[in-house]
């Protein structure tokens, strides 16, 4: 799976160089994309984080509020992407090489494009999960079952 600039982790410590892309990777369409995206030299070396693996980004990513199951998230540095937010993020790192990069950057490549298909994108996860028998991560009710 580890390509020149993609590496899946499950318990990151982050590094300024590092982009951290936290996906469901029990999701057929997740797991395909992320494995498939890359991002140019540049903007540093995309890791890849099951968010079904416990671990220090998923419990920040918890603390921040924000339901895994609504959005992937990008991390760079200090900065947290959700949702179209981490799409359009991450279209604007990726290399334009090769079809996948390309079609991507078309419908992630502006912050509209972006606000439009991402939420057609998670649709079809949460049908496809249902079919699937996947059931969600809930992190934020995980959260609350804790007590926090």
């Amino acid at each position: 799976m580890d390509s020149r600039n993609q590496t899946r982790v499950n318990n990151p410590s982050a590094a300024q160089q590092d982009v951290w892309l936290v996906y469901d990777d029990q999701c057929p369409v997740c797991r395909t994309y992320c494995q498939r995206a890359r991002i140019a030299e540049a903007g540093g070396r995309l890791r890849l984080v099951d968010a079904r693996q416990p671990g220090a980004l998923m419990d920040e990513i918890t603390a921040a509020g924000l339901d895994i199951d609504q959005g992937m998230v990008l991390k760079i540095g200090d900065a947290m992407y959700y949702g179209a937010d981490a799409m359009h993020m991450l279209a604007l790192l990726s290399t334009r090489a090769g079809w996948f990069n390309r079609v991507s950057f078309l419908f992630f490549g502006t912050k509209w494009g972006a606000r439009v298909f991402y939420p057609i994108g998670k649709a079809f996860r949460n049908v496809l999960l249902k079919l699937l028998g996947i059931s969600y991560i809930e992190n934020l009710k995980a959260r609350e079952r804790a007590g926090n």
